[in-house]
């Protein structure tokens, strides 16, 4: 079993943080340090480490994920404009936090892709 991330601790409300959405499966909050001026994060509440670890019983909470990400961004008048979803895996996908976690960054044009 991989170890408690922060995320587990913002999960259960250990940590404070600004809640958009909480369900039995999913946790969606603001980022801390926002890449642009709409960034959610978007965290199935069982801890998988990486998109390596998912499992066939994992696919309802990844669907979730999704379906929370299109609500949000229409509730933050960004669904329209649009706005890019994010997901790393492992040290080269830049995945810095190791419970697996969507990116929900928009609120103005984000420019191509890849950086570099």
């Amino acid at each position: 079993m991989a170890e408690e991330t922060i995320y587990s601790k913002i999960i259960r409300g250990e940590i404070e943080s600004e809640i958009l959405y909480q369900d039995d499966l999913v946790t969606a909050f603001v980022d801390i340090n926002p890449r642009a001026p709409k960034h959610f994060l978007i965290i199935p509440n069982k801890l998988i480490p990486t998109i390596n670890d998912i499992e066939i019983e994992d696919e309802i909470a990844l669907g979730r994920m999704f379906t929370v990400a299109r609500k949000l961004a229409k509730e933050a008048g960004i669904d329209e404009d649009g706005y890019r979803l994010i997901v790393n895996c492992n040290a080269h996908g830049g995945q810095e936090i190791y419970h697996i976690h969507m990116h929900l960054v928009g609120g103005r044009p984000l420019g191509p892709m890849l950086l570099s």
